[in-house]
């Protein structure tokens, strides 16, 4: 693979991002000004794979830099780095066909993952096979996780909306993937884009594309994202994050499938399915005023709910065991492997970050550990000494696994059964602790005399030792 290009003149800069993209064995060329790269260009050296560039820089300025490689290279991903003083320049970097921009200071992960998606574009439009290989496979056996590939099984035969929700990490973004890879649209274009991270002045062209003049900088026309995948699948991600005046322009285009360009008369028509993805609860966000109404039931025709990793302990083992294949193969190493002990420990945590934060664990293991065989000793200090999950949690998550079977093989009588076998251990515990008297269980509980008589008689609950009234006023 050809190399990123790194122009900057700050070297505290081109240091972090040397040793990032050293880490993970992407390889780097670095460069102090635009006049560096392009003399390199001129001299025959071949074009890069991504080129990442400032836009201050002594001499030719990243604009210019960015102005030439387009010329040159249409297809290739730019990214822009800047302050945020430099917003301005950085909008017409981005409308003047930049692949992202990066504002400064950035935090390095966010840096590796935004390159990471431009190598990924670059292979795409080489026409590299990218599908199958770069993309990580969805891997799960717990109940809730089974529901979610039977649901990925019924998507492939239909071309609905689908919302998918989900704690950052967990993998929306692979599941809308897999949901395209399995349709009728397989053939066609998965193009991702995640609406939080791309500022709301740049967005709609992002989105829909802009004519030549449109604005300044537009020095050409622009296919926007629903252009690039037409025929196919456009994902959304973050859609909760969208700023108010797309929402209005998302909503039109979902109702009637037409689109037009900033600064374009001609109307587009789109033939693209769309799948949106959030961490939010979008319902809330409705009555909050912060999300359309109308434009939240447009998508919400089909939703598919994406468990945390908390929620499918179980499935840790075979994750890590295959994150730390996949970091092998990726560094060319030789593989490790976790101890029972390590296992049962990972098991025990919370993993807040869900499935990308233990990937990113396996991956650190891969790279600092010193044995091939991994001990809770070799996990970093926060997680060996973090503590497991709480009991209380750990009731919550049986609880989401019971309801995720019940709506696969019982839909229609999930609340009667859960709530029936809720207010059973309720009631039973409650009067177990008050040696079967009514009054003081329906005082602890906190509900009234008659109730607690009333849920007796309707849980079949009459011949489990409960006292009578008059027994429970003698007791006293």
């Amino acid at each position: 693979m050809k190399p990123v290009w790194i122009v900057d003149d700050d070297k505290s800069i081109r240091w972090v991002l040397e040793k990032t993209l050293s880490r993970e064995k992407i390889s780097f060329q670095s460069f102090a000004s635009a006049t560096e790269a392009l003399a390199q260009l001129d001299a025959g050296g071949e074009a890069p794979q991504v080129l990442v560039s400032d836009i201050r820089m002594p001499g030719q300025s990243g604009l210019e830099l960015l102005q030439v490689f387009k010329e040159r290279f249409p297809t290739l991903p730019v990214i822009i780095m800047t302050a945020y003083s430099d917003l301005e320049s950085a909008v017409s970097a981005f409308q003047g066909g930049a692949f992202e921009y990066l504002p400064k200071p950035f935090d390095v992960d966010q840096a590796l993952e935004l390159i990471r998606r431009a190598i990924g574009e670059s292979l795409h439009q080489s026409g590299a096979p990218n599908d199958e290989g770069l993309t990580p496979e969805i891997l799960g056996q717990a109940p809730a996780m089974q529901e979610v590939f039977r649901a990925i099984g019924r998507l492939s035969q239909s071309s609905a909306t689908v919302l998918i929700t989900g704690e950052s990490g967990s993998g929306k973004e692979l599941v809308a993937r897999a949901v395209h890879r399995h349709s009728s649209r397989a053939d066609k274009p998965f193009i991702a884009i995640n609406t939080a991270a791309i500022p709301r002045d740049l967005l709609e062209s992002e989105l829909f594309g802009h004519e030549r003049g449109a604005f300044t900088g537009a020095a050409a026309q622009r296919q926007g994202r629903f252009e690039q995948a037409e025929g196919g699948t456009l994902f959304l991600d973050e859609i909760g994050d969208m700023p108010a005046e797309l929402q209005t322009r998302l909503l039109r285009v979902l109702s009637d499938g037409h689109y037009y360009r900033v600064g374009g008369h001609s109307p587009l028509k789109t033939r693209v399915r769309i799948i949106a993805a959030t961490h939010q609860d979008l319902e809330a966000r409705v009555g909050q005023g912060l999300f359309r109404e109308d434009l939240f039931h447009r998508l919400n025709v089909i939703r598919v709910r994406l468990p945390s990793l908390r929620e499918r302990p179980e499935d840790i083992p075979i994750l890590a065991r295959h994150f730390l294949l996949k970091s092998a193969q990726e560094l060319g190493v030789e593989g490790k492997r976790f101890s029972d002990a390590a296992l049962k420990h990972l098991c025990s945590l919370e993993f807040s970050g869900n499935v990308r934060q233990l990937e990113n664990l396996c991956h650190w293991l891969t790279v600092m550990a010193p044995g091939q065989l991994l001990e809770v000793a070799d996990l970093p200090p926060e997680l060996r000494e973090a503590r497991p999950v709480t009991p209380a949690n750990d009731w919550q998550s049986a609880l989401a696994n019971e309801v995720e079977r019940l709506l696969g093989s019982d839909p229609g009588q999930v609340h009667a059964k859960l709530t029936q076998a809720f207010e059973r251990v309720l009631i039973n515990r409650a009067l177990a602790h008050t040696g079967g008297r009514r009054i003081e269980a329906a005082q602890a509980l906190g509900i009234g005399r008659n109730t607690i008589t009333r849920k007796i008689q309707e849980l079949g609950l009459d011949g489990s030792g409960v006292s009578d009234e008059r027994e429970a006023s003698s007791a006293r």
